[in-house]
């Protein structure tokens, strides 16, 4: 008994000593259940890290940061609310504010939640002191994008607040958090997002804040997010966006020599500062309805056109490849190109033969049909001998996304063999079954930035680096392979000479020889694009200057009729802004900044509309 009295009491001992230590331990040296006590006058605000920023390739600001204020609430804390007042003070709705207050509640009646989003700095500051009558209520400062130009709203994208199914996959978000919906602000997330801190305000009984708790021992610092710099010239960009002013289409222009793009213009655009503030989401959804124009479709790098004559171009490079053709070899063509009942017309206007580089500045469709022809059959089977065509296409980047740093890109469409067994369900198909392949038309489909990388590849004579659109993170150079090491095409470098010298002869004597710029070597080629649905579209790539080449570039003009139209003029002014600083052609240009193709698209809308009436019509 003694024995176990004895080991009883050690143990009484023993627990006391353990409890007091702990107790000692909490009360002197562990500071955690000083904050746990002292919550009920300590906010903890969410210290939001800012973005960041992203400069043009000549260290212009494109992209900053502004002050914006949340209004938020914690429901435990708020005391007879007067309603009235309240939305008096705060120009809100008594409707808007039940439902704020109800999802409030329904979150967590202890954590803070949004009222009111996005209040700009004026808005704050003239209600700000109206809060010490509101207990429960304070604001929280954030950070909102501050676009510095009207222009460019497709490349640097913009940002939106995340949605619970986001959070839920992705928990190092929280609620009221912003990320990257559209543009570098999307395909740079991580990079632009930063770590956001954590600051602890006291507050007195009125609501009113007293300073930091404990001199911000307990605070964390946010971390900025990375500095970018993209490849664009946002001048030259701007330019580009005028001149595509009350016309639809794409303009992409690339450094040859490094596959930075330097202009990515899709039009009709937006001004990216409708997306920021409190009116955004009134205002993304008018954008996104605009089903007419699509503002928001980036037809830049998303938008899919038959490539139409300067396809022809490739044809010409595969042809000598392969041995179907020589730089001499001639072609009669005779108003188009014959094969049976089929025929294909030209209008290059000649009867007498024609050589390789004459066949490229007058585009004649005959020329590169029978080119065409000739390639396939190189081989006793079709389907065999168009795999062959099809990979040499490939390697230019056509048919394939390019796997960049830009958000969004479409493949196109270079048809295989597989495509034509099941178009024709055989295999027995002929060369001339596919012949619109021969000048751009048919299946084949590309993008505005496909046929600049085409472009680029050619200035290049035969090789093209990944286009894309960062080149420096906090001024460190992207040092990625993807993007530094050339990509070589299936046609040997050899081959490429007599083609430019077509292409140049197209501005000398061909069909874009209005468009050319004094005193500078300019390769390129017009192209008209059948379109089942209206007018046909005004096509151009082209590159500047010949020799060493700056600047590769692709234009789309929806509906503009020929290529020499629009699609050149607008070409070359853009060129003429690169390459010169200036623009020595105000006529041109007044041509094409005020020239609209409205009248155009209401035809063409209106024929959609009649179209789609009949139908139902007749379907009653």
């Amino acid at each position: 008994m003694e024995r176990r009295a004895f080991l009883l009491i050690g143990f009484i001992v023993m627990l006391f000593v353990i409890f007091t230590s702990r107790l000692v331990y909490l009360q002197l040296f562990d500071e955690s259940l000083k904050l746990s006590a002292e919550n009920n006058v300590i906010r903890r605000l969410k210290d939001y890290a800012p973005r960041g920023h992203i400069y043009d390739r000549h260290n212009r600001l494109i992209v900053g940061n502004q002050s914006a204020y949340d209004l938020m609430v914690i429901p435990s804390q708020v005391r007879d609310l007067d309603t009235s007042a309240f939305c008096e003070h705060f120009h809100m709705d008594r409707e808007d504010l039940r439902k704020a207050l109800k999802k409030a509640v329904v979150y967590s009646r202890l954590k803070p939640s949004v009222v009111i989003k996005q209040m700009m700095h004026s808005e704050y500051a003239a209600v700000q002191e109206k809060l010490v009558f509101y207990p429960g209520f304070f604001f929280q400062r954030r950070l909102l994008r501050s676009y510095q130009y009207d222009g460019a709203a497709n490349i640097a994208g913009f940002i939106g607040e995340v949605s619970e199914a986001f959070v839920r996959n992705n928990p190092e978000y929280a609620r009221g958090d912003f990320y990257g919906v559209a543009g570098i602000e999307k395909s740079y997330e991580s990079t632009l997002r930063g770590k956001d801190g954590v600051r602890r305000i006291v507050v007195d009984v009125h609501n009113r804040e007293k300073g930091q708790f404990e001199g911000g021992l307990y605070d964390t610092l946010p971390v900025s997010g990375s500095h970018l710099t993209a490849t664009i010239d946002i001048e030259l960009q701007r330019y580009a966006e005028r001149l595509m002013a009350n016309k639809r289409g794409g303009v992409v222009a690339i450094d040859p020599q490094t596959g930075e793009l330097l202009v990515v213009a899709s039009s009709p655009t937006f001004d990216p500062n409708l997306l920021v503030g409190r009116d955004r989401n009134r205002n993304y959804v008018e954008l996104y309805r605009d089903s007419v124009d699509k503002p928001l479709f980036d037809r830049a790098l998303l938008a899919e056109y038959p490539p139409g004559s300067p396809f022809k171009i490739l044809n010409a490079l595969i042809g000598l490849q392969v041995g179907a053709i020589t730089p001499n070899t001639q072609y009669t063509c005779g108003g188009g190109f014959r094969h049976g009942s089929l025929f294909v017309r030209c209008k290059c206007g000649t009867g007498h033969p024609l050589p390789l580089k004459a066949g490229i500045y007058k585009s004649c469709n005959n020329y590169f049909c029978t080119t065409y022809k000739n390639i396939i059959e190189r081989h006793k089977r079709a389907p065999v001998g168009l795999q062959n065509w099809n990979a040499h296409v490939k390697s230019f980047g056509m048919g394939e996304f390019f796997n960049n740093d830009l958000p969004t890109g479409r493949r196109g469409l270079v048809p295989d063999s597989t495509y034509y067994n099941n178009v024709y369900r055989t295999n027995r198909w002929k060369a001339v079954s596919t012949i619109s392949n021969g000048i751009g038309q048919g299946e084949l489909l590309v993008t505005p930035l496909q046929l600049a990388n085409l472009a680029a590849a050619i200035a290049n004579r035969g090789y093209y680096y990944t286009p894309h659109i960062v080149s420096h993170i906090d001024g460190e150079p992207i040092t990625d392979p993807h993007f530094t090491q050339p990509k070589y095409t299936m046609v040997d470098s050899i081959h490429f000479e007599t083609v430019i010298e077509g292409m140049f002869e197209v501005f000398e004597q061909g069909t874009a020889r209005l468009s050319r710029i004094e005193g500078i070597a300019m390769c390129g080629k017009t192209g008209t694009a059948e379109n089942p649905h209206g007018q046909d579209h005004s096509i151009f790539m082209a590159f500047a200057p010949r020799d060493n080449p700056k600047i590769a570039i692709a234009v789309f003009i929806e509906n503009g009729y020929w290529g020499s139209r629009w699609a050149a003029p607008i070409a070359s002014l853009v060129m003429e802004k690169f390459l010169t600083g200036e623009i020595k052609r105000p006529e041109m240009e007044k041509r094409m900044l005020e020239g609209s193709l409205r009248e155009e698209y209401d035809n063409q809308a209106r024929r959609l509309q009649e179209r789609r009436e009949r139908n139902a019509a007749a379907r009653q």
